[in-house]
């Protein structure tokens, strides 16, 4: 936990207790992940023709237990991501979404000790500001997590479960200066948990490589 944020100046990441329903969670999600001008989302398109970045070397990596029990290591070719500034700029979102693996379970589910079906995805909420002391960095991360084509979806509803403890972005020279790749590697202390708040789903590490949207488009 030695690593430090770049230079960017971010404001912090603003906090919102407020619950929805699932439904219209879901579209929030949706049009959250697709904001961004025209040429940002062009030269987006053109960096993830052969994946999550075209250079190649997109991945994630992440352990889930309790809801969802699996450990994924997705490389490039598996993935689709897509990130940029939160509303008003604060903080940044990024969305990756890829396959569930086969050895995957749902242990609260019929058909115990069977892999699920469909595809996972994860929202990260970064709040750039260190409250780590010393030469630490904890970055509070906001996680959702969604089984697509399961109908579930778990989430921290706050910052303060999980944490970003190195956050390294590159610029990508092909994309005119529009787009940068982003190295996070983060764990959480407390679960993400269902709608309900009754179902919890855990993940102590992750870590990824995607692409990020840089703050100089309106």
């Amino acid at each position: 936990m030695n690593g430090r944020l770049d230079s960017t100046s971010m404001p912090l990441l603003q906090r919102s207790p407020t619950r929805v329903p699932a439904a219209l969670f879901l579209v929030l999600v949706s049009g959250a992940c697709a904001q961004g001008s025209p040429d940002a989302g062009a030269a987006s398109a053109r960096m993830q023709a052969a994946g999550c970045l075209a250079t190649g070397d997109g991945s994630l990596q992440a352990e889930l237990r309790g809801a969802l029990v699996a450990d994924l290591a997705w490389q490039n070719g598996q993935m689709q991501c897509e990130g940029g500034m939160r509303p008003e700029g604060a903080g940044i979102r990024v969305t990756i979404a890829g396959p569930l693996p086969a050895q995957a379970v749902l242990p609260q589910s019929p058909g115990t000790g069977t892999a699920p079906t469909g595809r996972l995805r994860f929202i990260f909420g970064i709040d750039p500001h260190d409250t780590a002391s010393g030469i630490a960095q904890a970055l509070p991360t906001n996680l959702t997590v969604i089984i697509e084509g399961g109908g579930q979806l778990y989430a921290t509803r706050g910052d303060d479960k999980c944490a970003v403890e190195t956050l390294q972005r590159t610029p990508l020279p092909a994309s005119g200066g529009k787009l940068d790749r982003v190295e996070v590697r983060g764990y959480c202390t407390g679960p993400a948990s269902d709608l309900a708040g009754k179902v919890r789903l855990f993940v102590p590490t992750f870590s990824f490589t995607a692409l990020l949207r840089n703050g100089d488009d309106p």
